[in-house]
């Protein structure tokens, strides 16, 4: 699909192992120490067992998911280090831990342009498969990418995409938003082109309920990196 028509769509209101620490670099080549065995992100509100928001999958989808299992998806991008920990629960289980799910997940880099489609924002991609990746969920219902925090491109505010899956079978398609303090700090950083255009309120996708969009926490700095937690509860 055309980036021009899909954001204009948009705005007009259409409504993502180690046993040692691994070291991910960002542009200005200061390595960040990721935990390579997280534990589980606790759920900031236990009473609520409900499904996460679907979202489209827009319109630069994995081509083929199966053929990038990888946890580290930075590629030749750089930017700002991003360590996301995803926790799947079933919600048809009283939102226990889901075992052995896939989870696909794809951004943009920090200019604004997908892999594997051309008519992005610098050109074609078609070819490249950065910032995109699939992990299957552990015995804790998790799984873990290492990244770079997504730049931005008009009309959209920053975002990532999430798609899970069991047997081959979707489950959820989502978009996962940024706070917007972070993303104000991470685009004045050199890699970045500056602050985004559309905040989460105005959204297509997240301004009827941006605050179920939002991850569970994002910590951390410029400097040494971000680390994302995110709870995503689904139905099986």
């Amino acid at each position: 699909m055309d980036r021009k028509k899909f954001v204009k769509n948009s705005v007009l209101g259409l409504g993502a192992i180690l046993s040692a620490p691994i070291l991910l670099s960002s542009c200005e080549k200061k390595p960040t120490v990721i935990d390579a065995n997280p534990t589980p992100t606790p759920n900031p509100n236990p009473e609520a067992c409900e499904l996460y928001p679907t979202e489209i999958a827009g319109p630069f989808p994995i081509k083929t998911p199966a053929d990038w299992i990888r946890e580290n998806i930075v590629g030749d991008r750089t930017g700002i280090p991003l360590h996301m920990i995803f926790t799947i629960q079933n919600v048809n289980d009283n939102c226990k831990p889901l075992a052995g799910v896939e989870v696909d997940i794809w951004h943009c880099d920090a200019k604004g342009n997908y892999s594997e489609y051309s008519g992005q924002i610098e050109g074609d991609f078609t070819n490249k498969h950065f910032l995109r990746g699939r992990q299957t969920t552990d015995a804790n219902g998790m799984v873990s990418f290492m990244s770079i925090y997504p730049g931005w491109y008009p009309g959209r505010a920053p975002h990532l995409h999430i798609e899970i899956k069991k047997d081959g079978q979707s489950l959820l398609i989502t978009q996962t938003a940024f706070p917007e303090d972070v993303s104000n700090d991470v685009y004045a950083t050199p890699d970045y082109t500056g602050n985004f255009d559309t905040p989460n309120a105005q959204d297509g996708a997240f301004a009827d309920d941006v605050e179920h969009n939002m991850p569970t926490s994002v910590e951390g700095n410029v400097t040494d990196g971000y680390t994302l937690r995110e709870i995503i509860q689904v139905a099986i």
